[in-house]
């Protein structure tokens, strides 16, 4: 997106964020939002913090997220993905049991780890990750017990899979205006 942060791109009438925001109204207590550039964010009602490794990746944004909340699980989120829905984020939360380290959906696209539970366990083996230079997310996932969510069951709360569209390019983004008119607001 040429640089743009799409965290603040309009997608019908609200930026990503406020739709991400309004989405997890009465689903979370707390809410981390991992940036490097704090002050962008400060008129959002949200915990900022940092990234602790150097290395530039989604992981490193999941270990400070981690690192940084009150709560044994989190649930992540790109600031990217304007049509996440409610439903879908409680069907992943009803999966959630003291035992798994990572709740994750599978599409036919693959692992979705960037809508994904991850629990405070998965801290150690991320740093090991990092301190490799490793930023793949799911190669950690052999050391800690993840339980996948498939398809099927992801559908039943999101028939469509539009939690998952993520913002990439121009051409992406004009495909979120014309799903907008659509699939409405993220709470849905």
């Amino acid at each position: 997106m040429g640089g743009q942060n799409k965290a603040f791109l309009p997608v019908g009438d609200e930026s990503i964020l406020d739709r991400l925001s309004s989405t997890f109204e009465g689903l979370f207590e707390e809410v981390v939002l991992v940036t490097n550039a704090p002050l962008e964010y400060l008129s959002w009602d949200l915990m900022i913090v940092t990234d602790l490794f150097p290395l530039r990746s989604s992981l490193t944004g999941i270990h400070a997220g981690l690192f940084h909340a009150s709560a044994p699980h989190i649930f992540v989120t790109a600031c990217d993905t304007p049509f996440l829905k409610k439903r879908l984020i409680t069907a992943l939360l009803d999966e959630l049991e003291p035992k798994w380290d990572v709740i994750i959906p599978v599409t036919g696209e693959g692992h979705q780890p960037l809508c994904a539970i991850y629990s405070k366990r998965c801290i150690k083996p991320i740093e090991h990750q990092l301190r490799k230079q490793d930023p793949k997310i799911i190669n950690f996932f052999s050391q800690v017990k993840v339980k996948e969510v498939a398809e099927p069951q992801l559908r039943t709360a999101d028939p469509d899979l539009v939690s998952f569209f993520n913002i990439n390019t121009p051409e992406d983004l004009a495909a979120s205006e014309k799903m907008s008119m659509v699939n409405g607001r993220p709470r849905e």
